[in-house]
């Protein structure tokens, strides 16, 4: 049985100060043994909020980071920069990463490898656009995006990642696929991850659906055979995350 994950993608919101009276408000709101529970904070935030969460069950995790160890690579953040500051989880290859800083499906792939030899566990996002829907083209879009970003992963890796599937058309929008649809498009992701790997592996990656996920939606989304929980923008900045976390 996987463990269900719901992770809070912040963006760029919340000054270091406001985003650990957010943790603060938080911490008894998310409080769960049913699920790992994830806040994805901005860079300026990251090091509050790893102190702000000691003495909890709730990791820290970056929205983005670079996928060499140093060098002359201004404004970036390497991980193991984020590891030594006991970040968990890293965010790669959020839709807006790629439509407003041009990440491609190789940079991609180059950060989860990086990610992997750093022991940070990666959140892989993939996800179409309307017209790639409306065209009926999202399944081989998706799986092209989840082929990419697996190469040279290998399976004892794949096993630990988290696969975010997030249309894009959904994402801030107020608009929410289906139940039918996100399951359809995350069970076709675990098919493609049994044809790179093998069914056990394919058995233990965790898949989320983000895309304005809301109180309302999480438990009929979360109950799907192959959603395992949710990465959550807008949502994650207020009480009603805790609703969504605990959505039984």
């Amino acid at each position: 049985m996987r463990r269900k994950i719901i992770a809070g993608n912040w963006k760029m919101n919340k000054t270091p100060t406001e985003a650990i009276a957010l943790i603060n408000e938080l911490k008894p709101l998310v409080a769960t043994k049913d699920a790992d529970v994830v806040f994805c904070v901005p860079f300026v935030s990251l090091i509050p909020a790893v102190e702000a969460v000691k003495g909890t069950d709730i990791a820290i995790g970056a929205q983005n980071m670079y996928f060499e160890e140093s060098g002359a690579y201004t404004g970036e953040v390497s991980p193991g920069m984020l590891v030594d500051i006991g970040v968990k989880y890293v965010i790669i290859g959020h839709s807006e990463r790629r439509q407003y800083f041009a990440e491609t499906d190789e940079t991609v792939n180059k950060k989860v490898i990086k990610a992997f030899e750093h022991g940070l566990t990666p959140i892989i996002c993939v996800g179409e656009s309307l017209t790639q829907r409306e065209q009926g083209i999202t399944i081989d879009f998706v799986r092209q995006q989840v082929k990419i970003a697996f190469l040279n992963v290998t399976a004892d890796q794949a096993k630990n990642a988290v696969i975010a599937y997030e249309p894009i058309w959904a994402i801030g929008t107020g608009k929410v696929a289906t139940t039918e649809q996100a399951e359809e498009v995350c069970s076709a992701i675990r098919m493609c991850i049994s044809e790179i790997y093998d069914v056990a592996t394919a058995a233990a990656i965790r898949i989320q659906y983000g895309g304005s996920v809301t109180a309302a939606s999480a438990a009929d989304l979360f109950s799907q055979k192959d959603i395992d929980g949710g990465l959550v923008g807008g949502a994650s900045l207020k009480a009603d995350f805790g609703k969504i976390v605990n959505y039984k």
